[in-house]
């Protein structure tokens, strides 16, 4: 899993209460950590445990599309 901090639609105000920030440091516009599938298990099972805070990462909505196109 790539966690792209860059586009997720709640950083700055969830940051602070992030397992990423808290793992790695605060994230910058640029920062992608990637987690392998058993250690994402193990962030989640920490998290649930009340060890560290959960991942916040919110993807941005993805584009809908209306079905309306104009003639040329």
């Amino acid at each position: 899993m790539v966690i792209d901090c860059g586009t997720c639609a709640v950083a700055g105000d969830a940051c602070n209460d992030c397992v990423v920030s808290v793992l790695l440091g605060p994230p910058g516009l640029a920062f992608s950590p990637e987690i392998a599938d058993e250690h994402r298990a193990a962030v989640e099972a920490l998290a649930g445990s009340g060890l560290v805070p959960p991942l916040r990462l919110v993807p941005p909505a993805p584009a809908t599309c209306t079905g309306r196109h104009r003639a040329s």
